[in-house]
């Protein structure tokens, strides 16, 4: 018995090696594949050793016989006459098992070329399962890779030898993705391909402002203070809703840090996000009020089992309340669940959903259906069932949020959103003229 030199095992070797394999589990392939190769030969019901050693590119295969005065079945049956030729030493008899070992050239070439591309795609299949494995353990986790590759869509990020997806809707909008820079995101999502596992990671999921929290706040990643509710608008600004354990913590100037330095360091990261860090309430009225910020509110009344909820502000915040292109409003809805109507102190709302808007622009909002032949009727009813029921509600939308919504691209987005804008100024105008 001898171990024999072969191609295949150095050829393994080598792949470990490169790849950062563990010997024991490519060994382990070897002889799952070699013992197949053996039954395919010899029958499924043959019993097989193979012993392997990756380090000197050797094998030895062995068929396990019973061994018998006559042969009927060669394959599971050696002769007693046999086994005393090629052991003349050796002590045994009828009845006992002899492990004959084969050489690989008498598997024949085929069935050793087929245990080539076996063994090829055995190792690919636990290639991929260990990297969805370790990546689907890591989903919440930043990682730091370096970009190796800008396309329009996405773009790919080396880390540890892996190759890392960030898709154009996982980026943060208005940032600059520069090769062979390296890139903070956080682990995503782990898809499952005919060509092996897909890692997703993101910076503009909510799940990245929070790791951020936590790296950069010690009160956060020792739990004195929680994270109760996140909302973004990536790139632009989110809210941040936190509460402490301890009542002599301050959640939020543990958050914020002495003159801002803590939050600073998230907000570079983010390039320039606005972050309003507020107080969680368990009450509802109040978490509203709060959500709001940095708007002053006069009054709050929920509807719990509609989940919405009027807010009255002055004249003079209600602009801050809406925030630019009405994001403020907009985010205080997703971190609070609640859909906010902002009323002016002492208008009375007169329908719902009608709140949000300043009272002179309802006056002159148009129903997105005359739009129609400028949508199309596929697209105009994707816009309604998005819930873009008038011009004022694309107009006060992002561009970001448009184009999640209704799956359109940016430029068709800004080419409504100036087309209705136009519509509305001069519906005014065509008012006074019909008077």
């Amino acid at each position: 018995m001898h171990a024999e030199k072969n191609e295949i095992i150095s050829a393994a070797a080598e792949i470990a090696k490169e790849k950062g394999i563990d010997k024991e589990v490519v060994s382990e392939i070897l002889e799952e594949v070699f013992s197949g190769i053996v039954k395919k030969k010899y029958g499924e019901d043959v019993e097989t050793d193979i012993v392997t050693n990756v380090d000197r590119g050797e094998i030895e295969i062995y068929v396990i016989k019973d061994i018998v005065e006559n042969v009927e079945n060669p394959g599971k049956q050696i002769s007693l006459e046999a086994v005393r030729q090629i052991e003349p030493d050796g002590d045994f008899d009828i009845g006992d098992q002899y492990p004959e070992e084969v050489s690989p050239e008498e598997l024949g070439r085929r069935l050793v070329v087929f245990a080539r591309q076996t063994f090829l795609q055995r190792l690919h299949e636990y290639e991929k399962n260990v990297i969805y494995d370790e990546y689907n353990k890591m989903i919440g986790e930043i990682v730091v890779g370096e970009i190796y590759q800008v396309k329009r869509d996405f773009i790919l990020v080396n880390h540890n030898r892996r190759e890392l997806f960030l898709p154009r809707s996982e980026q943060i909008s208005n940032e600059h993705y520069r090769k062979n820079s390296t890139v903070r995101a956080v682990v995503k999502e782990v898809r499952k391909g005919t060509s092996g596992p897909q890692v997703i990671i993101s910076r503009a999921d909510p799940m990245f402002l929070k790791k951020l929290f936590e790296m950069e706040i010690p009160e956060i990643f020792d739990g004195v203070v929680e994270i109760r509710a996140i909302a973004r608008d990536p790139g632009k600004r989110a809210k941040v809703a936190v509460l402490s354990t301890d009542s002599r913590v301050d959640a939020v100037g543990a958050c914020v840090g002495m003159k801002g330095v803590r939050i600073h360091s998230i907000v570079r990261e983010l390039n320039n996000e606005n972050i309003d860090v507020l107080l969680f309430s368990e009450e509802p009225a109040m978490f509203v009020e709060r959500s709001l910020t940095p708007a002053k509110v006069t009054k709050v009344t929920v509807d719990l089992a509609g989940r919405k909820a009027q807010v009255w502000v002055d004249n003079n915040q209600e602009s801050i309340a809406i925030g630019k292109e009405g994001i403020n409003v907009k985010l205080a809805s997703r971190l609070t669940g609640f859909d906010i109507d902002l009323m002016r102190e002492g208008v009375a709302p007169e329908s719902k959903g009608q709140g949000r808007e300043k009272q002179e622009a309802e006056e002159y909002d148009i129903d997105l259906s005359e739009f129609k032949e400028e949508l199309g009727e596929e697209l105009l009813t994707k816009f309604l069932d998005a819930g873009y029921l008038t011009a004022r509600n694309v107009l006060d939308a992002t561009e970001d949020e448009i184009r999640s919504d209704v799956d359109i691209p940016v430029e068709e987005v800004q080419r409504f959103k100036e087309m209705m804008r136009k519509e509305l100024e001069e519906e005014p105008e065509n008012e006074s003229q019909d008077e």
